[in-house]
């Protein structure tokens, strides 16, 4: 049973990746560690995901998601609707090799960097360690950790 739970929530997820539409259709939300030891929460899109095992994001240096990686790696993202709710915990880290972020990249963030090769452009990735999700329609759900 477990094991589709988790097939369905990484389908979940893989529908809203490489979203860039408007609206919060192909949002989800990334919950950190601030300054001050608080949790806060921002809503993204989805770059790519590998199923529940984990999901990338787009961002800049600067940005206070980045900073706050770096002081603290822990977070949590949650994609939630009236059918479905899909909770996962576990690290992030901030990538900025070339090749990430090429392979990355999409040009509708041309309007906030010069490209692929911006030096302020980076690629955000949550690993996922502990998972809990929930499908409204028949009551199914799934919780567990991960590697």
């Amino acid at each position: 049973m477990n094991e589709e739970v988790i097939a369905r929530a990484a389908e979940t997820i893989q529908a809203k990746t490489g979203y860039i539409g408007g609206g919060m259709e192909g949002c989800c939300v990334l919950a950190l560690i601030d300054e001050d030891g608080y949790p806060t929460a921002s809503t993204l899109t989805i770059s790519k995901a590998g199923g529940i095992e984990w999901i990338t994001f787009l961002s800049g240096l600067a940005s206070n998601k980045a900073k706050r990686i770096g002081a603290c790696n822990r977070g949590s993202v949650c994609l939630s609707s009236p059918e479905y709710n899909i909770t996962l915990v576990g690290t992030l880290e901030v990538l900025t090799d070339p090749e990430t972020k090429h392979e990355m990249w999409q040009e509708p963030l041309g309007h906030m960097y010069s490209g692929a090769d911006d030096p302020e452009y980076c690629v955000i990735r949550f690993t996922t360690k502990r998972y809990n999700l929930f499908f409204a329609d028949d009551g199914s759900q799934a919780q567990g950790t991960l590697g």
